[in-house]
């Protein structure tokens, strides 16, 4: 029951087996997550996120073990956790879901430094960490780009 729980969460929701391109797919399944919670206030958003990022470590680290490799491409519960990350503070439109989207995807598939030194860290940690970090530098982005050319 424990391993098809962690299944469950770590390819959120089997998105993760689509044959084609799993992190791209788990990010795509992600923005209803977002706008869901995009209306709850900051503390909440926050709250659930950071929740959503502990239960992502853990269920990555037993996914490991479930698919025989480290960092399956199957888990995107990373993607899920960095999206969400990305979108902190950000207004629910289109325009901001689709930039936040196309910025987290370039970070994440980048791993512009440090964010490569995190895939190093042991199980579930390792696969989570880099995207969380990769949706820290997407948020920053998004925030710099939505406030000067943007969110008028």
């Amino acid at each position: 029951m424990k391993r098809g729980i962690a299944k469950l969460i770590a390819t959120f929701f089997y998105s993760g087996l689509f044959p084609v391109a799993p992190g791209t797919a788990g990010t795509l399944a992600a923005i209803p997550l977002f706008y869901l919670i995009s209306f709850t206030p900051i503390y909440l958003y926050l709250a659930i996120t950071v929740l959503i990022i502990l239960v992502s470590v853990w269920a990555s680290g037993i996914a490991e073990e479930i698919f025989g490799k480290t960092d399956p491409g199957q888990v995107v519960a990373d993607e899920v956790c960095g999206f969400l990350v990305t979108m902190i503070l950000v207004p629910p439109t289109i325009s901001n879901i689709f930039l936040g989207f196309l910025l987290f995807r370039l970070f994440d598939i980048a791993k512009p430094s440090p964010i490569r030194k995190f895939e190093r860290l042991p199980g579930g940690w390792g696969i989570v960490m880099d995207d969380v970090l990769a949706g820290v530098y997407s948020c920053v982005t998004l925030h710099i780009l939505g406030r000067w050319v943007f969110w008028t």
